[in-house]
């Protein structure tokens, strides 16, 4: 198969395709930091794989040749004002028979236990950050509709969310926090010191072993370009 991976970032998925699809097939990573595209050629590299390229791109705004079988994006339409442009464009880069693969959040599922104040303001602040910058934070449970009016077929869905009591995906929450910390500041929603607090109280939560914590939900949704 051809495939696209749109919004790669340092390119771990668009690997496991150039895996999957070898010897014969071909992988199209695309993204708007060009600083992480560098980085993911030199580690396709080191990891021999040649099947790959990676590409400056904007889905949004880029015009698509119908040539791939295949295109894929994480965690990307969540931060789009206009996720449905999105999806026309990734529609148009399928051939007739092709297939789109969509996965992203639904940040209202956010759990953990026992309760924590940090983590309920860590989940407000992630929300408002996203929706402040004109993205859906809530994405996920919309992805099936958003794909049918985007014209595919046959779309389908399904629900995965990990939580663990130790472990990367605890761990997953603090380091969030520490990420958004600038566009939270930025947009006025945290004073630095609240935030260097929060951080602090969600690492200790997620290194307690008495602890569970979840990651946000993800939906994953798929349909398929027929004509």
């Amino acid at each position: 198969m051809t495939c696209l991976e749109v919004g790669c970032g340092s390119g771990d998925l668009a690997f496991d395709l150039a895996r999957m699809v070898s010897p014969s097939g071909r992988v199209v990573a695309t993204d708007i930091d060009r600083v992480k595209l560098d980085l993911a050629r030199a580690d396709a590299q080191a990891q021999g794989l040649h099947n790959i390229e990676f590409q400056f791109g904007d889905i949004t705004q880029d015009e698509q040749k119908s040539e791939f079988d295949l295109v894929h994006a994480r965690f990307v339409l969540t931060h789009l004002p206009k996720p449905d442009t999105a999806l026309a464009k990734m529609r148009q880069a399928l051939r007739p028979g092709g297939i789109a693969v969509v996965e992203d959040i639904d940040f209202r599922g956010y759990f953990c236990h026992p309760e924590c104040a940090a983590c309920e303001r860590f989940v407000e602040l992630y929300m408002r950050a996203v929706q402040r910058r004109g993205g859906d934070p809530n994405i996920g449970p919309r992805l099936p509709g958003l794909l049918k009016a985007a014209g595919f077929d046959s779309v389908q869905m399904n629900l995965v969310q990990p939580a663990a009591m130790s472990g990367e995906i605890k761990l997953l929450t603090p380091i969030t926090m520490e990420s958004i910390a600038d566009a939270v500041i930025a947009e006025g929603l945290a004073s630095n010191d609240e935030i260097s607090l929060i951080v602090e109280e969600l690492y200790a939560f997620a290194n307690s072993p008495e602890t569970i914590m979840s990651a946000p939900r993800v939906i994953e949704a798929w349909g398929w370009r027929q004509a």
